[in-house]
Parts: C-alpha cells; sequence; structure tokens
C-alpha cells in the first residue's frame, strides 16, 4: 500500500523532522482530519515545530474531540483535571473522560475511577469507581487492576472478597507492578484469599521490594526475622527494614528500632533504637510508642522518666 500524506508527515515527525510534519499535517487538519488535528495540538503543546501555545494546542484538540477522537477527548480531560493549559474545571475533565472513557479508552476509564474513588472535585462514589476500575482492568490496565484489588479486599464499593483481590492483584503482579507484587505477597504472607504459603510471600515481596515498594521491603524483612520461607537471617532483616525506614514507613520504622534495641542483626544502640521508635511513634504506631514507654521507663536510651514513659504506654 502506498502511503499518504498523513503517513508521510508521521514518518517526519518520528525523524523529528517537525516543519515537514507540519507542513503535511497542517492542511489535512484544516480539511477535518482529526488524527492531523489531534497531531498539530500535540505539537502546539510540545513546541515542536512551532512555538509552543497553550491555545492553539486547545483549539486543535478541541477540532479533534468534537469528532470523537477518544484520544483528544482524553487529553482534554486531562488538560481540564490538571489545569495544564487551561482553568482547572473537574465538570469539563468529567464531560471529556466520559466520552473517550464511553469508547473504550482505556485511560479515560482509570482516571474517572480515580477522581469517584478520591473525591477529586465530585462526591465521591465507590461503585462508580469500582465500575470504571473494572472496564480498564478487564482490558489489563495494571494499576487499574490494583485498585480493583484494593477495593475488594477492604469492602469499598464492592463486595469484600479477598479471593478476588488475589486474583486482580496477581495480574497485575504478572505485569511487573509492584504495588500489586507487594500486595499478593502479603496475601500470601497472611493467608488471605490464598492458601498461605511463606515461600510464595518471600517472592512477591523481593520482586516488589526490589522496585523500591517500602511495604514490600518490610515484609520481607520480617520473613528474614523470623525465619518464615527462607532461613532466619537477622543481618538481612536489618537491611530491608532500613531501605523501607529511610522512606519512612512507621512499621519499618518501629522494626528497625527493635532491632537496634535487642542487637539481633545489628550492634545494640539504645540511643539508635530510641530514634527510630521516635520516627515511628510520631506516625501513630502502637508497637513503637510501647517500646518507647518501656525504654523510658527502664532508662534505656535515655535517663530512666516515667512521666514520658506514661505518655508512651
Amino acid at each position: 500500500a502506498l502511503a499518504g500524506p498523513y503517513e508521510d508527515a508521521a514518518a517526519a515527525y518520528l525523524r523529528r523532522n517537525y516543519t515537514q510534519a507540519l507542513q503535511l499535517w497542517l492542511p489535512l487538519a484544516e480539511q477535518g482530519n482529526g488524527p492531523a488535528q489531534y497531531n498539530l495540538g500535540a505539537m502546539y503543546e510540545n513546541g515542536h515545530g512551532v512555538p509552543r501555545d497553550s491555545a492553539e494546542a486547545e483549539k486543535w484538540y478541541r477540532l479533534a474531540a468534537g469528532q470523537g477522537l477518544a484520544d483528544a477527548q482524553f487529553t482534554l480531560g486531562v488538560r481540564y483535571e490538571t489545569g495544564q493549559g487551561v482553568a482547572q474545571n473537574t465538570t469539563e475533565a468529567l464531560k471529556w473522560y466520559r466520552l473517550a472513557a464511553d469508547q473504550g479508552f482505556t485511560p479515560a476509564q482509570y482516571n474517572l475511577g480515580v477522581i469517584y474513588d478520591n473525591a477529586n472535585g465530585v462526591r465521591r462514589d465507590l461503585a462508580e469507581a469500582a465500575k470504571w476500575y473494572r472496564l480498564a482492568a478487564d482490558k489489563g490496565l495494571a494499576v487499574a487492576q490494583v485498585n480493583l484489588g484494593l477495593m475488594h479486599e477492604m469492602g469499598r464499593g464492592v463486595r469484600l472478597d479477598h479471593a478476588e483481590a488475589a486474583m486482580w492483584y496477581q495480574r497485575a503482579a504478572d505485569q511487573g507492578d509492584a504495588m500489586a507484587q507487594g500486595h499478593l505477597g502479603a496475601m500470601y504472607d497472611k493467608g488471605r484469599g490464598v492458601a498461605q504459603d511463606f515461600a510464595i510471600a518471600l517472592k512477591w515481596y523481593r520482586l516488589a521490594a526490589d522496585q523500591g515498594n517500602a511495604a514490600a521491603q518490610n515484609g520481607l524483612g520480617v520473613l528474614y526475622e523470623q525465619g518464615k520461607g527462607v532461613a532466619q537471617d537477622y543481618t538481612e532483616a536489618v537491611k530491608w527494614f532500613r531501605l523501607s525506614a529511610d522512606q519512612g514507613l512507621a512499621a519499618a520504622q518501629a522494626n528497625l528500632g527493635a532491632a537496634y534495641d535487642t542487637g539481633h542483626g545489628i550492634t545494640k544502640d539504645a540511643k539508635e533504637a530510641v530514634k527510630w521508635l521516635s520516627l515511628a511513634a510520631a506516625q501513630a504506631s502502637p508497637p513503637a510508642q510501647h517500646s518507647l514507654g518501656a525504654m523510658a521507663a527502664n532508662g534505656r536510651g535515655s535517663a530512666q522518666d516515667p512521666a514520658a514513659a506514661a505518655r508512651w504506654y
């Protein structure tokens, strides 16, 4: 098949020959070609071959969106939701997202789910959020699968169903999504929705932890500390607790503080224990608060302080 002006323009754009792409797309856009109009909008938005011009970008996006082009409708939705180049307007964002979502445009379906889930400029509607998440999840969008799994795990807007949650986490985890891998690890760790299996929990925690997921790093540390699914290794546990604690996770800060207090996997250091336990306690971690109370009562890490002990207990 012979390439036409549109395809020639696309090839020029990929070569970063924006001038040629503009010369070929502009006549098509002026004749009402929706994809060409959308691409012109992107060129003006990004300053490719033309001066950056948000108003001109908006003009071409609207022309393309008015012809039913889902990409353009979604782009307008993003601009209005975020106030990018236009005044922020959730109502307008919802309008364009819904038009794109009704055509089966997956990112628009997901964004609608997020808006209703988080009450971004609208009344929270968890059932509506779950509806849109499911549509996007069924198309294979990992982040939608994770959010739908969370809703089933907690019974938010859908029935409480741990097996269903685990199924969605599995689908997203198989795509390499770190949050899904971490949640799936926790499901196997606790035996929620799946048969408890520490070795499988370890596998998923490690995959997520290697991507920097703080909760998974802490979960992995706990398995090493307790010798579940792996040989007990306090040093390895401390390594993962520290990585997680450095990201601010209260549970990991409490676990690292406890390691310093007991000397498991690290040199015993009461002052360092107080430091990490205090960080966790400031985030309302009950185990950390209790440990701080005990340390204050016994004078570990600081002078004995009955008042501080009473405050933390």
